[in-house]
């Protein structure tokens, strides 16, 4: 009966096995067909491309408007990563060790930024931010990708935060420490993880950000993302595939880093 279990899973494996892959390459292939266009001789997105070039790699860096772009979007990310680690820290504290009526509801209400159809919040931020000057500003856009990135940075501090004994800050307590004190020497080191990848998952949830961002940006103030989605729309460029690439490329890499060093600390 055993044998006979095991050969009907094994082809129910196979299939899953399969399934598996086929959705994966679906994912990927996109990407893949990018990043080939982005080394592509073809002066438009032509695949497969005729030959291999970094032409577009240093038109990319040439050209100061896309630097531009990407300086302002990594400004943008880092201060919505700041202050999404900052509330998402408060918060989580507030979600994991309060007692108080509705703390259920405020979790669901903090993290509705993660079901909500982005098109929608874009709308309602930019008819918000249009009685108050804000569009196409630097505040502006921290502001409306801070509540976009929020749940990214709750989500793993709060794991980590369930995860840590607070037993051991109780005990820092008795031997002395302040609440304030304990928190900051002994429960922030602890669920440092947590802290970084929420950091980087705010980052990130800004720097590809671009449905809101359209809304947000101004002749002046762009980020990367509306510069490719403004690109596409007046010229097929493989300048538009090298910028693609880069963002992919960043993307891994921070996302590499954080699993490793996740691990180097979790031994």
């Amino acid at each position: 009966m055993l044998l006979d279990y095991e050969r009907m899973g094994r082809p129910l494996r196979a299939a899953l096995l399969g399934f598996t892959t086929l959705v994966g390459a679906f994912l990927l292939l996109p990407v893949v067909f990018i990043i080939l266009l982005s080394f592509g001789s073809s002066r438009w997105l032509a695949f497969p491309p005729p030959g291999w070039t970094l032409k577009w790699y240093q038109e990319l860096f040439a050209d100061p408007s896309w630097l531009e772009a990407a300086l302002t979007s990594a400004r943008i990310a880092s201060l919505t990563a700041v202050f999404a680690v900052a509330i998402g820290l408060f918060a989580s504290f507030a979600l994991v060790r309060g007692s108080f009526r509705g703390r259920e509801v405020l979790r669901g209400l903090l993290l509705t930024p993660m079901v909500l159809p982005v098109v929608v919040f874009a709308i309602a931020i930019y008819a918000f931010f249009l009685r108050f000057d804000l569009g196409g500003t630097t505040v502006g856009f921290v502001i409306a990708h801070t509540v976009l990135a929020l749940p990214f940075a709750i989500i793993p501090i709060a794991t980590a935060l369930e995860g840590f004994d607070k037993s051991i800050e109780d005990a820092a307590i008795v031997c002395g420490a302040s609440p304030f004190e304990a928190k900051l020497r002994v429960t922030l080191p602890s669920i440092k993880i947590g802290i970084f990848s929420a950091a980087i998952f705010a980052f990130l949830a800004s720097w590809d950000e671009v449905v809101v961002a359209i809304f947000m940006a101004s002749p002046t103030l762009q980020t990367l993302p509306v510069k490719i989605w403004g690109s596409l729309r007046q010229d097929l460029s493989p300048v538009i595939a090298a910028v693609s690439s880069l963002l992919v490329f960043l993307t891994l890499f921070l996302m590499i880093a954080a699993a490793l060093i996740r691990r180097r600390f979790s031994k």
